[in-house]
């Protein structure tokens, strides 16, 4: 079964910079990473191939006012423990 925990809120550039980093800090390197999303701390495994995505959206006016958006995906196949 999937599960999906989100958050959003406001923050400024600043902070916003400082959420990719910390989460960048997380994702380099080996074993756990810790995502913080809102007050919920997840414990992911990534595997040291990781699938990159990245999408810029632009609307127009026209579909509900001016705004943009940056989504930016990151997968991987969970690796499974070795056996001994």
């Amino acid at each position: 079964m999937a599960e999906t925990t989100d958050h959003e809120e406001d923050v400024s550039r600043d902070e916003a910079a400082d959420l990719l980093q910390d989460l960048a800090r997380e994702i380099r390197g080996e074993g756990p990473v810790d995502v913080h999303v809102g007050n919920k701390t997840l414990a992911l495994t990534p595997s040291s191939t990781l699938e990159y995505g990245i999408e810029v959206e632009e609307r127009s006016p026209m579909l509900g006012g001016d705004r943009e958006e940056i989504t930016v995906t990151l997968e991987w196949e969970i690796e499974d423990e070795p056996t001994e």
